[in-house]
């Protein structure tokens, strides 16, 4: 067997089947990755907006 083909990684349209199928154990992990960066309170959502956790009021919006 000299002549095996590499493994190779899974092609994007693998990886999204994947997450698409509920029988996967990447479909929930990216079912819980989508609600992490929903829920504002989890420090997910602050990256997820390119904030820090912080959670204090910080930028340019508002009076003067």
């Amino acid at each position: 067997m000299a002549n095996d083909p590499k493994p190779q990684a899974p092609t994007p349209n693998d990886q999204r089947s994947d997450a698409l199928n509920p029988n996967n154990p990447a479909h929930q992990a990216a079912q819980d990755n989508r609600s992490r960066q929903l829920n504002p309170q989890d420090p997910a959502w602050h990256t997820s907006r390119g904030k820090s956790s912080g959670g204090g009021k910080s930028g340019s919006r508002g009076g003067r």
